[in-house]
């Protein structure tokens, strides 16, 4: 059984900065392809980044690229998204996804499994 924990979430201001961390346990991290995605209060999820397997790859939703850094540390089994520059706007619950096949990687439907999100909180 794949388990998925998140943290590093928390109330930041504009303008500042987190960093998520996502550790992974029962399946072979490395060849995963690994995904943040985030659900705002009354909204869809919506992806914003992932990491390809085997090449490292990223892809960044629109409103992300160039604030947002996902990378992976194979031997630690885990995944973190560098927030910097934060918004109102990206306040959400932030889930961790595993895929270990699915393409393309935005579609959160082909992620086998998922963490249970951590809050991230920016105040204007």
């Amino acid at each position: 059984q794949v388990q998925l924990v998140e943290s590093g979430g928390g109330l930041v201001q504009a303008g500042g900065s987190l960093r998520l961390s996502c550790a992974a346990s029962g399946r072979t991290f490395s060849s995963a392809t690994m995904g943040w995605f985030r659900q705002a209060p009354g909204k869809e999820r919506e992806f914003v980044a992932a990491i390809i397997r085997w090449s490292g790859s990223t892809n960044y939703a629109d409103s992300v690229k160039g604030r947002f850094t996902i990378a992976r540390d194979n031997a630690k089994n885990t995944v973190y998204l560098q927030m910097n520059s934060l918004k109102p706007e990206d306040t959400a619950v932030y889930y961790c996804a595993a895929s270990w096949g699915g393409s393309p990687t935005v579609l959160a439907g082909n992620y086998d499994y998922w963490g249970q999100g951590t809050q991230v909180t920016v105040s204007s």
